[in-house]
C-alpha cells in the first residue's frame, strides 16, 4: 500500500504570546488529498503543541514516502 507524507513550511503564534517556525516539515498523512487545515492539525499533534492560536502553511507538498510513525498520524496507534 503506498504511503504519503506532507512536507510543508509552517508559521504558529500561541495565544498566550510567541511563535514558531518550521522549514521542510513532514508529517505521515493519510492518502494524497491531505487538506491544509488536516497537516496543520497533524503539526500541532506531533509537536504535542498547547495553546495554539493559528497555523500557517506554506510549500505544501505531498510526497510516497513510507510513514515514520507521525504522533496522530494515520500509523499512529490508537490511545
Amino acid at each position: 500500500m503506498t504511503q504519503y507524507r506532507a512536507v510543508f513550511d509552517a508559521e504558529i503564534t500561541f495565544s498566550n504570546e510567541g511563535g514558531l517556525q518550521a522549514q521542510g516539515f513532514r508529517v505521515d498523512v493519510a492518502d494524497a488529498h491531505a487538506t491544509d487545515e488536516q497537516i496543520g492539525r497533524l503539526f500541532v499533534t506531533s509537536l504535542d503543541l498547547l495553546m495554539t492560536e493559528t497555523v500557517s502553511l506554506r510549500n505544501v507538498r505531498i510526497i510516497e514516502e513510507p510513514h515514520k510513525g507521525t504522533r496522530g498520524g494515520p500509523s499512529d496507534p490508537p490511545r
